[in-house]
């Protein structure tokens, strides 16, 4: 596989989310780290956008709930380079019908090599990284790249 190398701005594109069991987790989460959060741009899907909006009072990109899209409108703008990091604070707990959306949005993130923390522990070692107040190289699979090789192989 080819790489290519991009440039993570200093100002983050932080993706957060969080199911109806882990919101409460979410919100005392970005109170504690809210110093550093304002300095970057949020997004977060739907009802947790707003919870946290109201919360604590700094803007934040919504996209539509979760079960509506909203973790695949996330995906969607991984896949075009406007998402660095992804706080999810998931349900281990929660009933099935998740697990998709769940893993197809750590599947994407995975495939962009997008930093993640699905719990609180993880998501304290990313805020509290000195990576978050400066440019960031990283490497993705240059994916242009293979599908021409592939497509190249089967002509």
């Amino acid at each position: 596989m080819d790489y290519k190398q991009v440039e993570m701005p200093r100002r983050k594109r932080i993706a957060l989310i969080a199911h109806d069991n882990m919101k409460q987790d979410l919100l005392e989460w970005t109170r504690q780290h809210l110093d550093m959060l304002k300095h970057h741009h949020l997004y977060a899907t739907g009802t947790t956008g707003h919870l946290l909006e109201n919360d604590i009072n700094i803007p934040i990109e919504k996209l539509i709930s979760g079960p509506l899209g909203g973790d695949q409108q996330i995906g969607a703008l991984v896949t075009k380079g406007m998402i660095d990091i992804i706080i999810f604070f998931w349900d281990p707990f929660e009933p099935m019908p998740h697990d998709p959306d769940v893993k197809a949005l750590l599947r994407v993130a995975a495939v962009w090599n997008i930093a993640v923390a699905c719990n609180r522990s993880t998501a304290d070692f990313l805020i509290s990284s000195p990576l978050m107040t400066q440019e960031h190289p990283y490497k993705i699979p240059d994916y242009e790249k293979y599908l021409a090789k592939r497509l190249n192989k089967e002509s």
